[in-house]
């Protein structure tokens, strides 16, 4: 008997969208079912991440009108990360492997076909991952590539190219439920799980409606919420930057004797100013980094809820 899949979509302010991923989702769904590769209690679970829209409306009447739609409404809006482990940490009880996907159908969904025999060949985690970058600007492309790249640099273990477009199997999802940090980076956490992992790549589209909920600001600051979660490298260079700067204040103070002793004035105001202005700075940069990690802490001792879920909406059979 095939396996249980559920996949994951977590949606936030996405009316627009919905009607026309339903629909493609139900189509692939229907052909893995007919195809015996996946059980017939399969489902697709929405999660709704506290939209003002008429989103939970949409995916109310969805699993009323068919079964296979299932719905998580979230209490208030918790973001993204916290909404997708929501729908994950609840799919868990029912399903054998669950597939985590974006509403805005820029994931490929003829991708879950090889997710799914990679699955069954025996891989516990499967990662989509972008074949090219060709059709970002070039700026989306430098900022993109160069974010996977320095985030390797500072030791972090996450796959080239890979949002979070995956699958898991039930005892990956029982792995992850066992990380309990409220600072989530799922990117980071699950290559972090261990097991067998193997990657499908898949062509990126363009949104099919309404806009992205991660504008430039909010991609940077997730970027500096996965560096400082997991690395500790920032502090290191803090902590290198501050010798050297220490060994070439020593070697100023030399040379400022020297030259006072051989009857010479130092370079005064210009040099001190910008010593200072510099030194400043570069106080200042490191007191904000540390303060950044003192900040994580704190919210990591309180243990507050991830997330909240006011209502379920599943039909098992």
């Amino acid at each position: 008997m095939a396996d249980i899949l559920y996949v994951v979509i977590p949606c936030y302010k996405e009316e627009e969208v919905l009607p026309e991923t339903s629909s493609r989702m139900k189509k692939k769904m229907d052909a893995l079912i007919s195809q015996g590769k996946i059980s017939e209690n399969s489902r697709v679970m929405f999660v709704n991440d506290g939209s003002t829209d008429s989103t939970w409306e949409i995916i109310t009447r969805l699993h009323c009108e068919d079964k296979l739609f299932s719905g998580v409404n979230l209490s208030r809006n918790r973001g993204h990360q916290n909404a997708l482990l929501a729908g994950l940490m609840t799919a868990v009880k029912y399903a054998d492997m669950v597939i985590s996907m974006d509403a805005d159908l820029q994931d490929d969904i003829n991708a879950i076909d090889a997710m799914v025999d990679k699955y069954y060949q025996g891989c516990d985690v499967v990662y989509g991952v972008r074949s090219s970058r060709a059709k970002d600007t070039f700026f989306k492309k430098f900022t993109a590539e160069g974010f996977y790249k320095f985030m390797k640099l500072m030791g972090a273990d996450i796959v080239f190219n890979h949002a979070d477009y995956r699958l898991m199997s039930k005892r990956a999802l029982e792995g992850l439920a066992q990380f309990g940090e409220v600072n989530l980076f799922l990117r980071g956490i699950v290559p972090e799980i261990g097991y067998r992992s193997d990657t499908v790549e898949y062509e990126r589209a363009e949104r099919f409606a309404g806009e992205s909920k991660y504008p430039l600001k909010k991609m940077l600051s997730f970027a500096f919420d996965g560096i400082t979660s997991f690395s500790i490298k920032p502090i290191r260079l803090i902590i290198d930057l501050g010798f050297v700067i220490s060994v070439l204040s020593v070697i100023f103070l030399i040379y400022s004797i020297i030259v006072k002793i051989m009857g010479g004035s130092v370079a005064g105001w210009s040099s001190l100013m910008a010593s200072i202005w510099l030194i400043g700075g570069i106080q200042l940069l490191s007191i904000g980094v540390i303060g950044e990690y003192i900040g994580k802490i704190y919210k990591e001792t309180k243990h507050r809820p991830r997330f909240i879920i006011e209502s379920v909406l599943n039909k098992e059979k």
